[in-house]
């Protein structure tokens, strides 16, 4: 055997996601080379590790076995350079933290500084649907998640970042009249949702519950990405975080619609499971947080306070 830690790597996230081009996107590699570092990998074994059925690449059960021990090859290479670095007076680790989507627009800020200034911290950051954040933290897989909306089953520690703003917003190519009472929009036009399981779906059907607004067709999308897209197409309306339309509002692609008892407010809070032991990276990630988040806040986000 004479394979390399590179391969390993690649195979592992070939595996992971049962596709060279989507390992290869993750790898920042090209399909082709992806495809002969599995290649030599695979030349080293007499036993198949892979199989393609019609276009689809599936993992054997020989090659799942494989993948596990790469991964706990790699997991061991990992924690060498951590304590090299550590006995270098490094921080170094990795730190794990899941989000829910729209939260993406939001923590990379409050990771920048930290992350430059730690360069033996790995960071793996998932970001998902609030349902599956929620699920990874029970299951203890992660350090910290990011939250608009705390869950009430599980007993946690938070620390509240920034506000969340929510409003009813449309395309610019639908002209509304500002005379035209806005509850018609309910009335007439198709409302677009976000997938069940979203803090944001929960907290628009919130609202229209509590508003006894009438509904008159709704679409589902799947991310926040899709669902800005489909409304500034004209396809519909929504109540959408701010922080996720901030480019959209200034360049006139979208328009925010004034309505009685919006925005809905909410906070993002980083929280993390009360019994879970910090490891030195996430007690220093969360030190960083406690000490810095105003000021992030105000560098960053100071857009926020005109809406």
């Amino acid at each position: 055997m004479n394979y390399t830690l590179h391969q390993l790597r690649v195979f592992l996230k070939i595996t992971d996601n049962q596709s060279i081009t989507k390992a290869a996107e993750e790898l920042n590699l090209t399909q082709p080379a992806v495809s002969i570092q599995l290649k030599n990998f695979q030349d080293q074994f007499s036993i198949p590790l892979t199989e393609v059925v019609g276009r689809q690449l599936y993992v054997t059960d020989f090659g799942k076995e494989i993948a596990e021990a790469a991964e706990k090859i790699l997991n061991e290479v990992d924690a060498i350079t951590f304590k090299t670095m550590a006995y270098q007076q490094q921080l170094a680790g990795r730190l794990k933290i899941s989000i829910a989507s729209t939260g993406k627009y939001v923590m990379p800020y409050f990771l920048s500084d930290f992350m430059r200034k730690h360069r033996g911290v790995d960071l793996v950051m998932d970001v998902t649907n609030k349902t599956y954040v929620i699920e990874s933290l029970e299951r203890n897989e992660v350090d910290f998640s990011l939250v608009s909306v705390i869950p009430g089953q599980l007993q946690l520690n938070r620390v509240q970042l920034m506000q969340n703003k929510l409003y009813l917003v449309g395309s610019t190519r639908n002209q509304w009249h500002p005379n035209t009472p806005k509850r018609k929009i309910f009335e007439e036009y198709p409302l677009l949702y976000r997938e069940k399981g979203s803090a944001t779906r929960a907290a628009m059907e919130g609202f229209i519950k509590a508003k006894n607004l009438p509904t008159y067709k709704k679409m589902t999308l799947t991310s926040n990405e899709a669902l800005k897209q489909a409304v500034m197409a004209g396809l519909g309306y929504s109540i959408m975080p701010l922080i996720g339309i901030k480019n959209e509002i200034k360049n006139g692609s979208l328009q925010i619609i004034p309505f009685k008892g919006l925005p809905i407010i909410t906070h993002w809070n980083l929280i993390w499971l009360k019994a879970k032991k910090l490891s030195p990276v996430a007690e220093a990630f969360l030190e960083y947080i406690q000490a810095d988040k105003d000021r992030i806040i105000n560098e960053t986000f100071e857009w926020f306070e005109e809406y």
